[in-house]
């Protein structure tokens, strides 16, 4: 049954994406080029409805068997809303958190689905008690926005979003999560078939109803799949999503490094970085798509490591992230502590030779 819902989803946003199309011309759903923006010429957004709807068709086909499943959807349709008003009308942040933040709350507490504690590797819990939901709401808001922030290239956002999403099913089939499974394989057959329109070239955007719904889901998803388990389990959905996390992550720091506003928007994302440094449109995209499947396999073998494998594991990635963003500038040009730090050792060394 899961497959057959898998290529009807699949084919129904191959449909759909181009009906999308038309009513993005015609609602004045229209991502205009500017100083920030890499495209020249105007453009259809609003693409991920496509996806939604074809979520929907079989998401509401399939027997979920769990209380959190309509509460899911119900915030989906608050996400979807959201995203639709900001393609066409582009809605104040503020507007657009408030309206996240609801979402979450109607997952979290109608839905239940909660971070209450986690198991730590060495003995004993920790209970988070009466930060388990803000906490879990926090996550939920902050990915959807993370997911968002990277949409600033041809395919780059679905095709990231379409990686974690495969490694969410993964790790749901590996842990017996038929629930995780059936949404997020649904979700990632939906992206695939709006991905053939919105790979470099584009002819449509994903556009905040897209970005957003990904986001969201995907927060949820991971959630799902990893809650109330071991410390080194929950840190598996952050690894997963290394790329968004990552790359708001240090935009934070640039800003505040900056003294910039936190949500003044830049042309110093990682895709941004990729292109300044000489890689082409298509070539940063494969890039991330390539960072993003490298994070999809070290969650993979972290979940099978021992603890103190894990914790050099994740020592080594932070190492390795840490070296991509100082050579390509994603913090500032000026930021290189350890490359600074390994040039003035061949300094010394070559020095005394």
């Amino acid at each position: 049954m899961i497959y057959v819902m898998l290529v009807v989803c699949f084919i129904a946003s191959i449909l759909l994406t181009p009906l999308v199309k038309k009513l993005a011309f015609k609602v004045g759903a229209m991502d205009k080029p500017e100083k920030r923006k890499v495209h020249h010429k105007i453009m259809p957004r609003m693409g991920g409805l496509a996806i939604y709807i074809s979520f929907v068709i079989g998401a509401l086909a399939i027997n979920p068997g769990q209380d959190y499943h309509y509460p899911i959807l119900i915030g989906s349709v608050i996400i979807i809303a959201t995203g639709i008003l900001d393609d066409i009308y582009n809605l104040n942040a503020k507007i657009k958190f408030v309206a996240q933040t609801i979402a979450a709350i109607i997952v979290v507490v109608w839905g239940g689905v909660q971070v209450e504690f986690i198991n730590l590797p060495f003995g004993g819990q920790l209970e988070f008690g009466f930060l388990d939901i803000p906490i879990t709401i926090l996550w939920i808001v902050g990915i959807t926005n993370a997911i968002n922030l990277i949409d600033g290239l041809d395919g780059l956002a679905s095709g990231v979003s379409c990686i974690a999403l495969f490694t969410i099913t993964g790790m749901a089939i590996i842990m017996g999560n038929g629930y995780v499974i059936a949404i997020s394989s649904i979700v990632l057959a939906s992206t695939l078939g709006f991905l053939l329109f919105n790979f470099y070239p584009a002819k449509i955007f994903l556009g905040d109803t897209g970005a957003l719904f990904l986001g969201y889901i995907i927060a949820v998803m991971s959630l799902l799949g990893f809650k109330n388990v071991t410390l080194i389990s929950f840190v598996i959905p952050v690894i997963i999503l290394g790329v968004p996390i990552s790359d708001t992550f240090f935009a934070i720091i640039r800003r505040l490094v900056n003294k910039q506003p936190l949500m003044a928007p830049d042309r110093s994302h990682l895709h941004h970085c990729l292109l300044n440094i000489g890689f082409t449109h298509r070539q940063t995209v494969i890039i991330i798509y390539a960072m993003a499947s490298f994070f999809g396999l070290v969650a993979v073998i972290f979940s099978m490591a021992k603890v103190w494998g894990a914790i050099l594991l994740i020592v080594t990635v932070l190492l390795i992230i840490e070296l991509i963003v100082e050579k390509i500038g994603l913090v500032g040009k000026n930021y290189k502590p350890i490359l600074k730090f390994i040039n003035d050792i061949r300094y010394s060394t070559g020095k005394n030779r």
